[in-house]
């Protein structure tokens, strides 16, 4: 069964094969965040590289930056919302990432939403996704800046679009190619 999980140093394995299967997939990655984020005033960013994440500490580092990443006080770019960076497991395989942005900016309004995902090309087409999003708008409940979450998807993906009507998605329109549902979040 699929779960949603805080990220955690004993996926570092599957957390990396993962990678490979999307770097050789050339598809982004949705819901994992940036492995680079250039320093700016007040912000010191930081630096991961696939190579530099095989060892240990610096994946731990990795992981506590991403667990770091949902209090209103931690350092993060200038205009970026807190998120709450979620990893999908199976056992103890990582599965696919989905972050919860806590709030809209003007950027994400227009484009990314509250909810972002991906599930590693291996592990598609199992469920994963559509659980992880219902699991997703009980944990949003009482912690995003209104009582529904924009989630979007790119117009041709026919599997996210699936993934989000299964889990209510009420379609408002497309801009761009990408299309803009809203989903109720749910109260534990």
């Amino acid at each position: 069964m699929t779960r949603l999980v805080t990220p955690h140093v004993r996926h570092q394995a599957s957390y990396l094969a993962a990678s490979d299967e999307f770097l050789v997939s050339r598809e982004q990655r949705d819901g994992d965040g940036d492995w680079v984020h250039q320093p700016e005033p007040g912000y010191a960013g930081f630096t991961f590289t696939r190579e530099g994440l095989r060892d240990p500490e610096e994946f731990g580092r990795f992981v506590a930056l991403r667990r770091l990443a949902r209090n209103d006080d931690a350092p993060r770019r200038h205009g970026w919302t807190p998120v709450t960076f979620l990893w999908m497991v199976v056992g103890d395989e990582y599965v696919g990432s989905l972050a919860i942005r806590h709030r809209l900016t003007d950027q994400l309004l227009e484009e990314g939403g509250h909810i972002g995902y991906s599930v590693r090309p291996t592990a598609r087409r199992r469920g994963h996704a559509t659980r992880a999003l219902a699991r997703a708008l009980v944990l949003a409940h009482g912690v995003v800046d209104r009582p529904e979450l924009l989630v979007t998807c790119l117009a041709d993906n026919v599997g996210s679009r699936a993934v989000i009507e299964g889990n209510g998605g009420q379609y408002e329109d497309t801009r761009d190619g990408v299309r803009r549902y809203w989903i109720p979040t749910r109260p534990r």
